[in-house]
């Protein structure tokens, strides 16, 4: 880095002031990768690690004898290609995505499989089954291990680097608004990711005469006019200030250098949002949509497999339930209501009948502490949850799902409806056998408005946060949250 031109920091008395940055002590050489260059350097390892693992492989199944190295390198091209491309789609290449490790672990684990599944029925239906052998499922299982691999290296690489400021960078200028301590946060980014700040100027407040934007200009062009080693100019500013901004970009048009806006304030977050094209249109996603169709598959999955096996491993206890059931009092073993479910469509639940009643209609009454429509079975039934099970079934037949939102009675829906703003919201994803609210403590009745609330708060965070690592942990907790027994009655 180097310090400013002494000429111009004198001039600090017309609001537009410059801070010298020269650096302090002796800095480490910096390594020959530039940030945003780590992208490219892990796409490229991924294909060199597929094609040597499939070598690999090749090598271990045939003991290098007969070995046709051209089939190895064949298919290691053709998913290199496939996994390649869809993890760049998806921006999983990325380097603030690289060092999101089980984000990067859940996508190339998705990815490899989907591959290897596609290319399997690709080997059925073209009746080429010969061709592979033991050696692919060595590829397979080696080649997902390395990548996964290469995802914890790659991680603890980029973070080295940014906490040593070891990544290599150009001379950068920066032009802000914000106060020395506010924009202290994006020097501290430049300088992690390799670029050394030559200078910082202060722009003019909002409405200040336009002289001194002038005066701003002539200075940074002054500063920069004769170097052939700054990388872009960077104005940190408001993005209400536009129109400004791009009067501003014009005046710097005389320099040879990329102007980039960093935007702060209000606009700054929304512009955050994740982008898509509409019909050739630029728009903004404001609400995440419905769960991607990778994502759906994977979610689907963990639902039938997992009901299937909770169904299979607690057979005896449902028929003892049952039986209990049916001893206890007269009546259905099985009691049915409706529900509103995905995207507000009915769909009939199914619990163990736990009390005298079976209510269904346009008004419920929610089961209190002492409830005497309770029957002596259906008290320990929803004590521990039991009641719930027969719901499996629901998920089984894909109207409910394992983890998600609560199901309520319509009746309560149209109530709380009125009373919590955004309660619909949850609607946008299958109902849950347990959710994210439950194992937080949202159990039971909700006789206050600020109970239903704090759910739905809960429901929504769910939605807007979706993995299938949080869905896995949310049935491991939810055995404990039933054991501590709160607000369940």
């Amino acid at each position: 880095m180097h310090s400013v031109n002494p000429r111009l920091a004198s001039k600090a008395s017309e609001q537009v002031t410059i801070y010298d940055l020269a650096p302090h002590g002796r800095s480490r050489r910096p390594w020959p990768v530039r940030y945003r260059s780590v992208g490219s350097l892990a796409i490229c390892v991924d294909v060199i690690i597929i094609h040597a693992i499939s070598i690999f492989s090749t090598l271990i199944y045939y003991g290098g004898i007969d070995i046709d190295f051209g089939k190895a390198l064949g298919s290691a091209t053709v998913v290199s290609a496939l996994i390649v491309s869809w993890l760049r789609m998806r921006g999983m290449y990325q380097p603030t995505e690289l060092t999101v490790l089980r984000n990067q672990i859940r996508w190339v684990c998705t990815t490899w499989i989907v591959v290897f599944g596609f290319l399997v029925v690709v080997v059925a239906e073209l009746n080429i089954a010969h061709e592979f052998s033991g050696a692919a499922l060595i590829f397979a299982v080696t080649g997902l291990g390395s990548l996964i691999a290469q995802r914890i290296f790659i991680k603890k690489f980029i973070q080295k680097a940014l906490k040593g400021r070891r990544f290599a960078g150009g001379n950068i200028v920066v032009i802000t608004d914000q106060s020395h301590s506010e924009q202290a946060g994006l020097l501290q980014a430049l300088r992690a990711r390799g670029f050394h700040v030559q200078a910082v100027f202060r722009l003019p407040p909002s409405g200040a005469p336009h002289g001194l934007r002038k005066r701003l200009c002539a200075r940074v062009v002054e500063n920069v006019r004769g170097c052939d080693n700054i990388e872009a100019i960077v104005v940190e500013a408001d993005a209400g200030r536009w129109p400004e901004m791009q009067a501003f970009a014009t005046e710097l048009r005389i320099v040879p250098f990329p102007v980039v806006l960093v935007p702060v304030g209000t606009i700054s977050r929304m512009l955050r949002r994740p982008t898509r094209d509409l019909c050739g249109a630029f728009s903004i996603e404001i609400q995440r949509g419905p769960l991607g169709l990778l994502e759906r598959m994977a979610k689907r999955i963990v639902d039938i497999v997992g009901a299937a096996v909770i169904l299979f491993l607690l057979s005896p206890l449902l028929l003892l339930t049952a039986a209990a059931i049916k001893l206890d009092s007269s009546g259905p073993i099985i009691f049915r209501q409706r529900r509103c479910g995905f995207n507000g469509r009915n769909f009939s639940i199914c619990k163990f009948r736990t009390m005298t009643v079976l209510e269904d209609g346009s008004s419920i009454i929610q089961a209190q502490p002492t409830d005497s429509r309770v029957t002596r079975v259906g008290k320990w039934l929803r004590r521990m949850s039991i009641d719930e099970l027969p719901q499996l079934f629901n998920v089984l037949e894909g109207s409910m799902s394992l983890v998600g939102p609560r199901p309520h009675a319509i009746a309560h829906d149209n109530e709380f409806d009125k009373i919590v703003r955004n309660y619909a919201s949850r609607q946008r994803v299958k109902p849950g056998l347990t959710g994210w609210a439950q194992i937080h403590g949202c159990r039971g009745p909700t006789p206050t408005s600020a109970s239903i609330e704090r759910r739905v708060e809960y429901d929504l965070w769910y939605i807007d946060n979706w993995s299938l690592r949080r869905d896995i942990a949310i049935l491991l907790q939810t055995p404990q949250e039933i054991l501590r027994g709160r607000n369940a009655f």
